[in-house]
């Protein structure tokens, strides 16, 4: 056990944010997100919901400040009416984290799996809310 390190963050996941480098992608994947046959690197984390592992990650990984939008979302698909309910929390936890977050890219479903499976690791989480899907760029530690 180590001080400061969020709990619910496995040693796997620990390793892989280590060593990613600037400019490095890692995606946190909802319940329904085909991770297992898109990730180089998977990290599983059944049990929990995409928001926690998101604020603990970012305890942690600072976000990328030399592109406008260092977080992408999986969009919603054309002719879906269904408004995500989990991205105004995702909103609220990447501006208390990070004061220069000014929102999200918006992907459409199938180029955001081709991101996916090009990001240095994927994270599965249990998450059960609809379009929850999110890609982070790594910034710089300073």
């Amino acid at each position: 056990m180590l001080k400061g390190i969020p709990n619910i963050l496995p040693p796997d996941l620990l390793r892989i944010l280590m060593e990613m480098g600037h400019g490095d992608e890692i995606v946190i994947a909802d319940g329904n997100f085909p991770a297992a046959s898109h990730a180089q690197r998977l990290v599983r984390c059944d049990g929990l919901g995409a928001a926690p592992v998101l604020e603990a990650i970012l305890a942690l990984f600072p976000l990328d400040t030399f592109v406008p939008q260092p977080a992408a979302l999986m969009a919603v698909v054309t002719g879906d009416t269904y408004k995500p309910e989990i991205w105004p929390v995702y909103t609220q936890i990447l501006q208390k984290l990070d004061p220069r977050f000014n929102g999200f890219e918006m992907m459409e479903r199938q180029p955001f799996y081709e991101r996916s499976k090009k990001a240095y690791a994927i994270v599965a989480t249990g998450e059960g809310a609809r379009y929850a899907n999110m890609i982070l760029k790594k910034g710089l530690i300073t």
